[in-house]
């Protein structure tokens, strides 16, 4: 019997690419997607999938036990700039599904848990460029506050009740086949389709604002590797920094017009500013390239030329 995996958050950006490529590794009959709706989608047509509300405890349980899951990704979040429009319940979906997950692996009922940190746990009195892996954290944003408050907990629950429960900070993360998230990095994300649709994109960024991103197959791959790494290997239990490719929107601009020569960019910073401003501009990801032998394979022209691709088809 193959490893019974749930994904809570299956639809968001993240979740549905892991689900697709969980159902390659580990067969679709193993992968249970779940959400707080049902879309018409891959995720919930091409398998099993579970409404699911990821602050409901007892409906959490009903459905590990349903399927016997072993592992749990928790992917249901309240991103950066949507957070900040509903601060009570971005902590209380960020966190409480935390605590919900970490529970039912103390009580034995799951055996590993993956759930995903962020840049967003740093803050304007990090180190800029490089951000180490142990660092000064102060938070802005709700979004950073809880998830540096989840890094805490994960590491708590493993510490005091041997918890297996696996990290990642993700950077911004760019993909051609879900739409924006709601997060601060997404101008990457709709540059693509704008620069396809419109030959132009309006910023809400200004033009030197350099973040840490990563291609989103990229980011998927890091996510199984450190699931699949034997347990010895994971010596951070909060989480791991991770680091792909860093840019500015007038770097990235400048690749699309390698492409597209008529493409142009305007500059109309927002509310959103503020909070790129709190983070890394670059970050030093050599504990996760030590421990469990993390390497990313996309660098901004081959992202460039794989989105432009593929939103083309």
């Amino acid at each position: 019997m193959s490893t019974k995996i749930l994904i809570i958050g299956a639809c968001g950006q993240i979740g549905t690419e892991l689900t697709q490529q969980l159902r390659k590794l580990y067969g679709t009959d193993n992968v249970i997607a779940s959400d707080i709706r049902k879309l018409n989608n891959d995720v919930v047509n091409d398998g099993i999938f579970e409404v699911l509300n990821a602050l409901d405890f007892n409906q959490i349980e009903h459905i590990i036990e349903k399927y016997h899951v072993e592992e749990v990704y928790l992917m249901a979040a309240l991103l950066s700039a949507t957070a900040e429009k509903n601060p009570a319940f971005a902590w209380d979906l960020n966190m409480n599904s935390l605590f919900h997950v970490l529970n039912l692996a103390k009580a034995g009922k799951i055996k590993k848990i993956f759930w995903p940190s962020s840049i967003a746990v740093f803050g304007p009195t990090t180190p800029r460029e490089n951000t180490p892996q142990f660092t000064i954290m102060e938070p802005t944003t709700v979004y950073g506050i809880s998830k540096q408050s989840g890094e805490r907990w994960c590491e708590y629950y493993h510490n005091i009740f041997g918890v297996d429960v696996r990290s990642v900070r993700y950077p911004g993360l760019i993909s051609w086949s879900t739409p924006p998230g709601g997060g601060t990095t997404d101008y990457a994300v709709d540059i693509y389709h704008k620069a396809l649709s419109d030959g132009k994109f309006e910023c809400f960024l200004s033009e030197e604002t350099r973040l840490p991103m990563m291609y989103m197959d990229d980011a998927i791959r890091a996510t199984i590797e450190i699931m699949q790494a034997p347990s010895e290997k994971i010596k951070i239990r909060s989480s791991y920094n991770l680091s792909g490719v860093s840019f500015t929107p007038k770097e990235i601009a400048e690749e699309i017009k390698k492409h597209i020569p008529d493409f142009t960019i305007s500059y109309q910073p927002d509310f959103r500013q503020k909070i790129a401003d709190s983070w890394p501009g670059s970050i030093d990801d050599s504990s996760a390239r030590t421990d469990w032998g993390w390497k990313h394979n996309f660098d901004m022209d081959l992202m460039t030329v794989e989105m432009l691709e593929n939103l083309q088809k």
